[in-house]
């Protein structure tokens, strides 16, 4: 995924050390209650949509100009679903990241879904009960948002 250009440029006194940064997820439904997914370029699996704010950039805002950028469809942000720390990440630069992850329930208003950009080689509405292969953190958050209420979970596990 393009790294955005103010990471680069605290990575060039940072060099590759470990950065806490933000970071959004948005779980898109359209009327029938499809989940919007895209296949990664990078991974050329698929996943859920998201990226990294802008510095000044409302989380919920970030959300919504990533699945449009992404996907090409509107949307809007309904709630937060879920606030974590995920564990860092090394990239195959050597760079270290940990994420501050805020998933949103995002709701189509607009748009046909279709590949917006080069982080993505598909993207495509799903029905919930014929998902792809996803890996735990999109599912945890799928579930996730289509849940009525809060779910707990213990952060040590």
């Amino acid at each position: 995924m393009a790294t955005p250009d103010f990471i680069r440029t605290i990575r060039a006194t940072a060099g590759q050390q470990l950065l806490w940064l933000p970071g959004v997820t948005a779980i898109v439904l359209d009327d029938e209650e499809r989940v919007l997914l895209g296949r990664r370029s990078d991974t050329r699996k698929w996943s859920v949509i998201g990226g990294i704010p802008d510095p000044g950039e409302q989380p919920a805002a970030c959300a919504v100009r990533e699945v449009y950028e992404e996907t090409a469809v509107r949307c809007v942000a309904e709630r937060v679903v879920l606030v974590q720390a995920l564990e860092p990440v090394t990239y195959a630069n050597g760079d270290t990241c940990q994420y501050m992850d805020i998933t949103f329930r995002c709701r189509a208003v607009g748009g046909e879904a279709r590949v917006n950009d080069d982080e993505s080689l598909e993207v495509g509405w799903f029905s919930v009960d014929a998902l792809p292969e996803l890996n735990e953190f999109g599912m945890r958050r799928i579930k996730q948002a289509l849940a009525d209420e809060p779910t707990w979970f213990d952060p040590m596990s």
